[in-house]
């Protein structure tokens, strides 16, 4: 088990976490799934196949301690820690005024605090075995403002521009770090939370007209944590089939 690379993924119950740790196993990796849902874990776990090459880990991202200790079974298990994808997140949309403090504090805390505190534990491991790659999952809305989305897309910014700052702290000892920004994405909460309508505006806005999917996600994760992305560091990569790069009067523009 420690001959081969290994993997930290967190929020990988499901989505695109789930997808991106089976990416991960498909090239070989040894996977840990992080996720504070340890039902959804044993359901992932279901799904991956006993016989992969994997472990599950219970773990709040918002909590020091639990980052820690859930950092030091990977390496206990593993024995190394090649590439930590900082995907957990929650998100609670409605209005500014609407927003209480406590839901601010909440997502932030995962958001942000997770990222900063998984990657400050994983960074030593990276160092001493002579580099590494991390990848934060960021988000569209970290790029453009939308309504309902204060505390969300301002957490995923501050991701963004976390991610500049330790790629550029951490070169120096082989660490590569990058975020990946999805657009709309096929996931079950998009198919629980957008109706036709919802469905409709989006298709609209996106060049490919379409959603994406988790897999297409996953692809360009990997590709960023693997050795193809060697000179890549310090960047924000949008899957969203062109959503950042349009503004209003698309569907205009398509009618001629």
């Amino acid at each position: 088990m420690k001959d081969r690379k290994a993997a930290l993924v967190t929020g990988a119950a499901r989505g695109i976490g789930l997808a991106t740790a089976e990416r991960f196993i498909a090239a070989g990796y040894g996977v840990a799934l992080l996720d504070n849902n340890d039902t959804t874990l044993d359901e992932a776990i279901r799904q991956i196949g006993d016989e992969a090459p994997v472990i599950k880990l219970a773990c709040d991202v918002s909590d020091e301690q639990q980052v820690a200790d859930a950092v030091a079974q990977v390496k206990s298990h593993f024995g190394r820690i090649d590439a930590l994808v900082n995907n957990a997140g929650i998100a609670d949309f409605m209005p500014v005024t609407d927003t209480s403090f406590e839901v601010w504090k909440n997502i932030l805390a995962t958001n942000l605090n997770g990222p900063f505190l998984c990657a400050q534990a994983c960074i030593p491991h990276m160092v001493e075995q002579g580099g590494g790659a991390i990848v934060n999952i960021t988000s569209i809305s970290g790029l453009r403002a939308s309504t309902l989305r204060t505390a969300y897309g301002t957490s995923k910014a501050a991701l963004a521009h976390l991610t500049k700052q330790l790629s550029a702290e951490l070169g120096e000892h082989r660490i590569r770090v990058n975020a990946v920004a999805p657009g709309p994405i096929d996931t079950a909460m998009a198919k629980k939370v957008h109706d036709d309508a919802i469905r409709a505006d989006y298709h609209a806005q996106i060049p490919l007209n379409r959603y994406g999917l988790e897999s297409e996600v996953a692809n360009v994760i990997y590709f960023l944590c693997s050795d193809e992305a060697s000179f890549v560091t310090g960047q924000e990569v949008c899957v969203d089939g062109g959503f950042d790069t349009t503004g209003i009067g698309l569907t205009t523009l398509r009618s001629r």
